[in-house]
């Protein structure tokens, strides 16, 4: 809530570094004047948080006192900060990410292996190296794979908010990336028509159409798409984590946050509405993307596979923003390489199709077939 504290940043930020020990085991807790609707009734209700919290086994408690300590200080740094334009590079908007979801991605898996529901080899090392992460070499247990999955959520999500964030007065995106975009000194250029390629991708009809596009620049575009495909670059560690968890309802509560992440990223993919509102995924793809994951990792694999062929088919057409430079380039890498990782599942997932399809042909013959011999018998 950033009206609550408005004026009390201090008070905000003792309230964050003190939550886990003073919020958190109090089973009477009641935090008042603080959000609105769902939100203001858990603040005030939050008690019942606390006495659920304190019947947990101890494991569960302490990696849950952990994480929410680690994310409260994480979020008081945030509290008087100027992110109006954004932060202020590269590694500032890894960080922010990190403590708002890849903390969360740390603790989720902590728990996991608590529990005994999963092995330790999920709190790894990925490809990427964080550095808000131990170094593997000195303790294999870093948690980097479980941050690469929060931040591909995390970046997502910023990316897709890019309005709103900005509005709100509290924006993400790097300026380390999009003053190397934008001809002036803010963020919210982006937001303009000639920015991000009116009357070039949505064309008008008529005598305006062929003067529409003229000054047109597709600087916002160029932009989105490298912060596309900084978050494309995570995928492989999102799979990597997923193929190393055993317990089927595990799988299907982390996969499915990440499958919707790709089809919103794509979704975003070189969107100039992006700019005009929030993107969102139709409600049909959403329901065959949960499906996907009850399916099993061959279909999660097929699904994350074909959204970034779509990337790659977009280059070699080029029809998207940057297709022949540098821009095109990271991203050709990035979906390759998610391409590359899933075809041999994919392909079993292709296979199961197809003899499902056989199999319902064949059926749906015999039924015919059948149908007509009675219906024939019946005429005799």
């Amino acid at each position: 809530d950033m009206e609550a504290y408005k004026g009390r940043e201090k008070d905000k930020q003792k309230e964050l570094h003190e939550f886990a020990a003073k919020r958190l085991t109090d089973p009477n807790c009641s935090i008042r004047g603080v959000g609105s609707g769902d939100e203001k009734t858990l603040a005030e209700q939050f008690g019942a948080v606390s006495r659920v919290f304190l019947a947990l086994p101890d494991g569960s408690k302490e990696v849950i006192r952990d994480i929410t300590q680690k994310m409260g200080d994480g979020m008081a740094e945030y509290v008087a900060a100027d992110l109006g334009q954004g932060t202020v590079d590269q590694a500032a908007y890894d960080r922010y990410c990190h403590m708002v979801a890849g903390l969360v991605g740390e603790g989720l898996s902590r728990i996991f292996v608590a529990r005994g529901e999963e092995k330790a080899e999920i709190l790894g090392q990925g490809e990427r190296v964080w550095p808000f992460c131990v170094d593997s070499n000195k303790f294999a247990a870093n948690l980097g794979l479980a941050n690469s999955m929060g931040l591909f959520l995390q970046k997502t999500n910023i990316i897709r908010d890019y309005l709103e964030d900005y509005v709100d007065g509290r924006a993400f995106w790097p300026q380390s990336v999009w003053k190397r975009y934008a001809k002036t000194g803010d963020l919210g250029e982006f937001a303009r028509p000639t920015a991000h390629g009116a009357g070039q991708h949505l064309k008008m009809k008529g005598p305006g159409g062929d003067i529409a596009g003229k000054g047109v620049g597709n600087q916002a575009l160029l932009c989105l798409n490298e912060l596309v495909a900084d978050t494309l670059e995570l995928v492989p560690d999102s799979l990597e984590y997923l193929g190393r968890l055993r317990t089927p309802s595990i799988y299907r509560f982390c996969a499915i946050p990440q499958v919707m992440a790709m089809a919103t990223i794509m979704a975003c993919f070189d969107n100039p509405l992006l700019f005009t509102g929030v993107v969102k995924i139709r409600k049909g793809l959403t329901a065959r993307l949960i499906i996907a994951t009850i399916d099993g990792p061959e279909a999660v694999h097929w699904w994350f596979g074909r959204l970034a062929q779509e990337v790659l088919d977009r280059l070699d057409a080029g029809t998207c923003a940057g297709a022949d430079g540098p821009v095109g380039e990271r991203l050709r890498k990035a979906a390759q390489r998610i391409v590359d990782r899933t075809r041999a599942m994919a392909g079993i997932c292709e296979a199961q199709r197809t003899q499902k399809g056989l199999l319902v042909c064949g059926g749906l013959t015999l039924a015919a077939a059948a149908a007509i011999a009675i219906s024939q018998g019946r005429m005799r």
